[in-house]
């Protein structure tokens, strides 16, 4: 293959990456302008609505633990193109549902078809190497706070002129480009030496069983959890409570979205100069802060737009320097299992964001200190898994 074919192939292979971040925000963020209409047409209250989004978050984990493991025995490729379908077939169920119990279900057959998506980091792994994949990592970061910055308008914008269904419309529409785009440039991958079906758990447990693995990843998924609940809970606290309409809520996200990407600018420039225990304490740091910022704010003005959005631009950029930085370290030490490894990755992230965003719903009457002490605790939680991970890289490397 020539250079500037080579250059062409790689270049659409990041944009198909690209294209499956954005799908990713459709059934989490663009859906978040359309809570009322969703509450109104099913007769439900708004913090069920959140209970929605929070039980997809743990279907889509449920559904990872097997996506992983089984893109190592049968491709990628084939993997994804399933995961796919069936997330066409949930959303369209969606569309179809007059009850909101057959809305949930259907919800959670998207879920288990969107589990699919996390097989992008084991793409990252097998068709980028070194420090491109860091970079890349960093990219898709940055380009999912892009996104993010704009769902809310862009739901807003569908909620307007289709109603709650517009989301569900757009969902389907780019599940079927992505489809037929990774049919066209993804080769299957190889098998793992260790797919065969009798070792299907055995690299669970070989896995999980490695203390640096497990916490790598629970670091992202602490760090997830904490952007994860702030978003479930936005519609409640700048709709339901603060009174925002759609359009209003949508600028404020905006803003949001900003820090999501102004903390990947500042991902780039760390990861070219510190080492990735300093950037993940640096990042969990900042979400500890964002904590204290809320809980004074919260205690000097009580609940308003400023109170919660200013500790939660600190949060997101603290998030967006941990997560890349720690998803990498993670994926680099079993990169002949790198199905199973973002499967479990994607398990402990999307676990940690819909447990923690379920737990945090409960406590609906004081929603900010209850998101104030979360980041509190799981920055806690996350530097003292860092610390640990050190001490056994020293263990290691002394051996």
């Amino acid at each position: 293959m020539n250079p500037s074919t080579h250059t062409a192939k790689k270049s659409s292979l990041i944009l198909l990456l690209m294209t499956m971040t954005l799908l990713g925000v459709f059934p989490l963020d663009v859906v978040l302008p359309s809570f009322p209409a969703l509450s109104d047409y099913f007769q439900t209250s708004a913090s069920d609505i959140a209970l929605s989004v929070s039980l997809f978050a743990i279907g889509l984990a449920l559904s990872v633990v097997l996506v992983g493991p089984l893109s190592d025995l049968w491709g990628r490729r084939t993997l994804l193109l399933t995961g796919i379908a069936i997330s066409l077939v949930g959303a369209t169920g969606c569309l179809l549902s007059s009850e909101y119990s057959g809305f949930l279900v259907f919800r959670v057959i998207q879920a288990v078809g969107c589990g699919s998506f996390v097989l992008s980091q084991a793409l990252i792994q097998d068709l980028f190497v070194g420090k491109e994949q860091e970079r890349i990592r960093i990219w898709m970061t940055t380009a999912a706070g892009v996104f993010i910055s704009i769902s809310p308008l862009l739901g807003t914008w569908l909620q307007m002129h289709l109603g709650w269904e517009g989301s569900f419309y757009v969902f389907i529409a780019l599940a079927a480009i992505v489809w037929i785009k990774a049919g066209v440039l993804l080769k299957e991958s190889p098998r793992s030496r260790n797919a065969a079906p009798g070792r299907f758990f055995s690299a669970y447990w070989r896995l999980c069983s490695d203390l640096r693995f497990m916490g790598y990843w629970l670091i992202s998924g602490l760090a997830f959890a904490c952007h994860f609940s702030f978003i479930v809970m936005s519609p409640i606290i700048f709709m339901e409570r603060l009174a925002l309409s759609p359009y209003e809520f949508a600028w404020t996200l905006l803003l949001y979205g900003v820090a999501y990407v102004f903390g990947g600018i500042v991902a780039s420039a760390l990861h070219r100069r510190l080492p990735a225990n300093s950037q993940i304490v640096i990042g969990l740091g900042l979400i500890a802060l964002s904590g204290l910022v809320m809980l004074w704010l919260a205690n000097q003005f009580g609940l308003t737009a400023a109170a919660v959005l200013i500790p939660m631009l600190i949060c997101t950029a603290g998030t967006t320097i941990a997560r890349p930085i720690a998803n990498s370290k993670a994926m680099t030490l079993y990169p002949q299992d790198a199905g199973t490894s973002s499967s479990v990755g994607g398990v402990m992230i999307f676990l940690c964001g819909g447990v923690i965003s379920v737990v945090i719903n409960l406590a609906s009457a004081d929603l900010t200190t209850a998101l104030a002490l979360c980041f509190l605790f799981l920055s806690a939680a996350g530097l003292g898994l860092n610390a640990l991970i050190m001490q056994r890289n020293l263990a290691l490397n002394a051996s």
